[in-house]
């Protein structure tokens, strides 16, 4: 019953699309072990270095200590605990909203939220290149599901012109997109949506140190990128995450985030707060690679080629992904480069310099004018 596991497996080796796992034995700031040797990390999401920091692993420590690890029931039952609402408090602070709702991963936070607020009867509308979570929580909702071109705002408002007989119309967008790198308009589509009766939601989960309009209605967001730890939540309207406590089945069906991935991204918080210069050395990297977003995509086209090209530079020290359909279009594979504020001026200037001898053409230099000089 089970043969065609060995047939699938062989057509995914044979297009370039196998995935197999390297396995990490230490990590040191911008740097990881594999096999015995340190490499340079250029994948992590980890873009302020809070995973590692000395503020976060006390306060985890400190919680485990007090709590124990697991919450031992969803928030529902008994795994609430004053801990899971100091976060709530701290994210809604953060993101300058009225409430917030935690969720054990940022797939489950979108899952939930659109699944609870539209239905057959609605419509979800989104970018084309939107995160899989989205997708798959809009397919999940039942609602009528439309795309739009990648941030084509002409696009999106004919789609919202011809939608009137929905119900309701909820706007889903990344604020930054993950594969790409590049940043939505937001307040091009905040007026759209206001003109035409829309809702909007915005992935914040990778827009490190950028600010989300007020007029945005629902804002979700990760604890395991910039914030170093695990887990999803949401912002909005105090009445709004009253209804996703009610709603949300990935909340309702499910055991709460343990009590020390929450005090870690407390401590988090804290940080961000008390240490800005995380965030400054951030943007001084993305200036030195002329970059707007810790993500730098570089597209090599053939699934194959950008396997051999992050084969190459992991033989030279350097860990770099490579991104293969279906996680991008067919024939749009590419390297995927992360940027956080832990890695050094020498350290982009290593990566810059074996990269680009590999890169077929020269359009891919990297390092900007102001960061050569």
């Amino acid at each position: 019953m089970l043969e065609f596991i060995d047939e699938e497996l062989n057509n995914l080796k044979q297009a370039g699309l196998y995935r197999k796992l390297k396995t990490i034995e230490k990590i040191s700031g911008a740097k990881v072990t594999i096999n015995g040797k340190e490499y340079l990390n250029f994948c992590s999401n980890n873009y302020l270095g809070l995973a590692n920091h000395p503020k976060v692993i006390e306060k985890s420590i400190e919680i485990i200590k007090r709590f124990g690890f697991g919450a031992g029931a969803s928030r529902l039952i008994c795994g609430n605990t004053t801990i899971h609402e100091l976060l709530e408090e701290k994210l809604a602070n953060f993101k300058e909203r009225e409430a917030a709702i935690l969720f054990p991963t940022g797939y489950m936070a979108n899952l939930g939220t659109i699944t609870a607020l539209v239905n057959e009867n609605d419509t979800v509308i989104i970018d084309r290149l939107n995160h899989a979570s989205i997708i798959d929580a809009c397919k999940l909702s039942k609602a009528k599901l439309q795309v739009y071109p990648h941030l084509d705002m002409k696009a999106l408002e004919k789609i919202l012109q011809k939608s009137g007989k929905y119900k309701k119309r909820l706007i889903v967008t990344d604020h930054v997109f993950s594969m790409d790198g590049d940043i939505a308009p937001l307040e091009q589509i905040v007026k759209l949506s206001k003109k035409h009766q829309a809702i909007t939601m915005i992935d914040d989960a990778h827009a490190v140190g950028l600010k989300v309009s007020a007029e945005v209605d629902i804002v979700m967001g990760t604890l395991s990128k910039a914030l170093g730890s695990l887990g999803g939540f949401v912002c909005g309207s105090q009445e709004l995450i009253n209804y996703l406590r009610n709603k949300a089945r990935s909340f309702i069906y499910t055991t709460a985030l343990p009590m020390a991935a929450c005090g870690a991204a407390i401590a988090a918080l804290e940080v961000i707060e008390s240490e800005p210069e995380l965030i400054r050395n951030l943007r001084i990297n993305l200036r030195f690679l002329g970059s707007e977003t810790p993500i730098i995509p570089i597209i090599i086209g053939k699934a194959d080629k950008a396997m051999e090209i992050s084969q190459k530079l992991f033989d030279q020290g350097i860990l770099v992904s490579a991104i293969r359909p279906p996680t991008v279009p067919k024939g749009q594979s590419r390297l995927r480069i992360t940027v956080s504020a832990m890695h050094t001026k020498e350290d982009l200037t290593c990566l810059a310099s074996l990269l680009q001898p590999l890169m077929p053409q020269s359009k891919y230099d990297i390092i900007n004018q102001e960061g050569k000089k």
